[in-house]
């Protein structure tokens, strides 16, 4: 566990960093947050607050009821000074966002607020983040004020490029995303034990793509959002993560290596080669059943064809091909996309057949749910039990089923002692 000191300053991007204070405290380290004065008019302190589970100081001169310490910490029995306690206990100190003006008021040493007076009294790392319109962080103020700070041992993050606040604008500014914000805090301090330490993940996600010719294809409307927030969140519990993307257009967390493929085939490929180092199998992707016979090398013209008649034959049932080889000690979740009355059947069926620890069943005759939607409802079937996870996120369906794998985890080591 470490401590991380995060500063908000003002900006649209303060949201992020609510998701931010989430990952980190999941990842089991301790969070106190201070914010400039114009932050509060993004983000409230009673949001970070509620998440970190800590009082969130604005004003230098208000009495912090923790007096300085982290939540895992036992506070003083006297009440020191916030700007020099806070820095004190924390392992790093990260700004994000760190709009124009703070960036400025850092690198000219000003200590005119409680975020800019811890700064500049920190003798721990710290990280900045800038995040701003791409007009203001591209003028030669600013790029020599985050300049000043490198050259002072201040890491500056480099910010993203895409959609900013303002409604059109498009450039660089975007503050980074909160798993690499955690990442990069990580960097500085190493993380401590999680529960999944030492444990190797395997995910799949996204869909296969079948070629019929040189441009067209047959596929599935599979995003890969719910086999993402799977390696994501294996990460946040500690387990060295590898993730078999199939066309995935989706943003990478820092802490997974992903393996991009194409075609069912390769998706098999992909998987084999990693499977025999894997501890858990989280085969979320979407392959396609069948595949074009005789795809044509070239775009097939309409101008050329009155009619078109495709042969499809199948593809390999690759999670099955895996559970054949699998090691004792290994944990294999297969998902199961059922479109309305019998799925729950197919999936307890799939799960004998198949030979599997578990089968993740959603019912994708929804529309608000399932593919290409940000939440999800799942049962998830093993031979013991079954247990519903109602609509939430996937990152929330992701760590019940995670639970599940870690209840089966833990039985099978007893079984080994």
């Amino acid at each position: 566990m470490a401590r991380l000191l995060l500063g908000v300053s003002g900006g649209i991007a303060a949201y992020k960093a609510l998701e931010l204070v989430r990952l980190a405290t999941k990842a089991g380290h301790a969070v106190r947050v201070v914010q400039t004065p114009a932050s509060e008019r993004f983000v409230g302190r009673a949001s970070f607050a509620g998440l970190t589970g800590a009082p969130v100081l604005i004003d230098e001169f208000e009495r912090d009821p923790a007096r300085g310490a982290f939540p895992d910490q036992e506070p003083p029995d006297h009440d020191p000074l916030s700007h020099l306690e806070l820095v004190r206990n924390a392992d790093a100190f990260l700004i994000a966002p760190a709009s124009a003006n703070t960036v400025a008021k850092l690198a000219a040493g000003l200590a005119d607020n409680l975020l800019t007076s811890a700064a500049l009294a920190a003798t721990c790392p710290v990280i900045v983040a800038p995040a701003m319109n791409n007009h203001m962080y591209e003028n030669a103020a600013t790029q020599a004020n985050l300049e000043t700070l490198r050259s002072r041992g201040i890491t500056v993050l480099d910010p993203g490029t895409g959609a900013l606040g303002s409604k059109h604008e498009w450039g660089v500014g975007r503050l980074p995303e909160p798993p690499e914000l955690l990442a990069a805090f990580e960097a500085v301090v190493p993380a401590g034990a999680r529960p999944w330490d030492g444990l190797k993940v395997l995910a799949t996600a996204g869909g296969t793509r079948e070629p019929i010719d040189s441009v067209r294809f047959v596929g599935n409307r599979s995003s890969g959002r719910m086999g993402f927030a799977l390696a994501e969140e294996a990460a946040a519990l500690g387990a060295e993560v590898v993730c078999v993307a199939a066309n995935v257009s989706l943003p990478r967390h820092p802490r997974v290596r992903y393996v991009d493929v194409e075609t069912a085939a390769q998706l098999q490929d992909a998987c084999e080669a990693e499977f025999d180092a894997c501890d858990v199998l989280l085969m979320a992707a979407a392959p396609a059943d069948f595949r074009p016979a005789d795809p044509a090398a070239r775009k097939l013209k309409k101008t050329e064809h009155d009619s078109l008649n495709i042969d499809l034959e199948p593809t390999a049932d690759i999670i099955s091909g895996l559970a054949q080889r699998r090691r004792e000690q290994q944990v294999l979740v297969g998902f199961a996309a059922e479109h309305g009355e019998g799925a729950l059947d197919y999936g307890r069926d799939k799960l004998r057949r198949k030979g599997l620890d578990a089968v993740v069943v959603n019912d994708i005759a929804r529309s608000d749910i399932g593919f290409d939607t940000a939440e999800n409802e799942v049962t998830i079937v093993t031979a013991e039990s079954e247990t519903a996870v109602p609509r939430a996120s996937k990152s929330e369906v992701a760590r019940a089923i995670l639970d599940v794998v870690d209840a089966r985890l833990h039985a099978s080591a007893k079984l080994r002692t």
